[in-house]
């Protein structure tokens, strides 16, 4: 088995946690005494920093969301002086203010760490060649990346997301062992490889780093066909530090969680309550070794569930299972909750279309309705119109089945949904623009 740092990544679990309650003691001495927005949090529950003792007083401390990051923007949440912060990255901000997060120099010599490590998980070393597909720029996967990369000793190709063509020139010609990229990016990428007439088995890949979207097995299973490679799944958030929170390793059952510079929690999403272990609810991280912006109790919205069985790769640090879905991406179509990936999953296992859908939800009087766009290759839809039908029909049949709702497929042509570079789009949500 290869390691990066084996001594903090198959650390004694006592000696861990001893770490955690120290780590996390300092820690809210630092926001307390650095950061005014928390301080007030603290005070309003009657809580001093001496009242934080360990792990066991952890839920005692107040919650920490993406709104309060975006109400004290900039740099509100700051737990050092701008002269200390060495790197500023901000979420896309869609809508209204983005998210804001500073890194001291030491900052990102942590996440270095991390990114190496979680790099190491997925297969890579020294002679690999990484070709980082992931956006550069205020977003922090594709920098995040590169600095692991850096730190591992591999080389680097910086290309950045987009110019699919370029990009398995490159591939190509430079000989990339290791693919960091979004899943839907890398299938896109395998798309292409069809088209341009490459076999995979012109290529040197090995390994894929795939993260900053929820994917399925069965799409996991798609891509490493495809493009001849093991595909490993990482998990980050910018607010938290960035891609390097979380790592599967070969054995792909969780994903690793750095417990030495993350503590996690299951929470139920609506009432906040701390979930025992194994329960399925709303991941929430509290960073301890962060100095630009330490996070307290940080809601992902991710909803998952921790596994702490020991791990047949030697390390010791708990796994989260795949993320299901989001709380804010969850879909509610009359009265039933609904996943993208629980479409997605449906739809690979039937294994008859290409992986590529969209949901489009309307309203229509006072009723939802659902509609499934499939993609189906060429091939598929060149044949009998029976054929067609009998798939249309086995499709709403398991989907059905499945979410207990009524629902429409339909079956498109090859290239109709688009494709993406980043994160793929897989909703359209009209109830928003439809008359009640």
């Amino acid at each position: 088995m290869v390691y990066w740092n084996k001594s903090c990544e198959c650390m004694d679990r006592n000696k861990l946690e001893e770490l955690q309650s120290q780590r996390l003691k300092k820690t809210v001495e630092r926001i307390y005494y650095n950061v005014p927005y928390y301080r007030d949090l603290m005070q309003e529950k009657d809580l001093m920093p001496e009242d934080i003792r360990g792990l066991e007083d952890l839920d005692k401390l107040p919650f920490t969301t993406k709104d309060d990051l975006r109400d004290n923007y900039p740099y509100g949440l700051f737990a050092v002086p701008l002269t200390e912060i060495i790197r500023i990255h901000a979420s896309s901000g869609t809508t209204g203010k983005p998210t804001v997060v500073g890194y001291t120099r030491e900052d990102i010599t942590t996440w270095s760490e991390l990114m190496a490590r979680t790099l190491s998980c997925g297969g890579a070393k020294r002679d690999s060649v990484i070709q980082v597909a992931y956006g550069y720029g205020l977003f922090t996967g594709g920098l995040g990346v590169h600095y692991g990369a850096e730190r591992l000793g591999a080389s680097v190709i910086p290309i950045s997301g987009g110019n699919t063509k370029r990009q398995i020139m490159l591939m190509k010609d430079f000989g990339t062992t290791l693919l960091a990229c979004t899943p839907s990016y890398a299938l896109h990428i395998a798309e292409m490889l069809d088209e341009m007439g490459i076999s995979k088995d012109e290529l040197k890949l090995k390994h894929g780093i795939l993260g900053a979207e929820p994917w399925t097995e069965g799409l996991r299973q798609e891509i490493e066909r495809k493009l001849g490679i093991t595909a490993i799944d990482i998990y980050g958030l910018s607010e938290v530090i960035g891609p390097g929170v979380a790592s599967e390793c070969k054995y792909k059952n969780g994903l690793h969680i750095w417990e030495d510079h993350f503590i996690p929690e299951i929470i139920d999403p609506v009432t906040g309550e701390v979930l025992n272990e194994g329960c399925e609810g709303e991941l929430v991280f509290t960073t301890i070794t962060k100095e630009g912006i330490p996070i307290i109790r940080y809601r992902t919205r991710d909803i998952t569930s921790l596994n702490y069985e020991p791990c047949p790769c030697g390390r010791t640090h708990v796994r989260m299972n795949k993320v299901l879905g989001r709380t804010d991406d969850m879909l509610i179509i009359r009265g039933v909750n609904v996943f993208p990936s629980q479409i997605e999953a449906i739809l690979v296992d039937i294994g008859e279309t290409e992986p590529h859908y969209l949901i489009v939800i309307d309203r229509i009087g006072n009723m939802d309705s659902l509609e499934i766009w499939v993609e189906v290759s060429e091939k598929l839809f060149s044949d009998e119109i029976r054929k067609l039908e009998e798939l249309k029909a086995k499709i709403t049949h398991e989907i059905q089945s499945t979410l207990g709702l009524a629902v429409k497929v339909k079956l498109v042509e090859p290239k109709t949904i688009e494709r993406s570079e980043g994160k793929a789009k897989r909703v359209i949500d009209r109830r928003k623009d439809s008359v009640k």
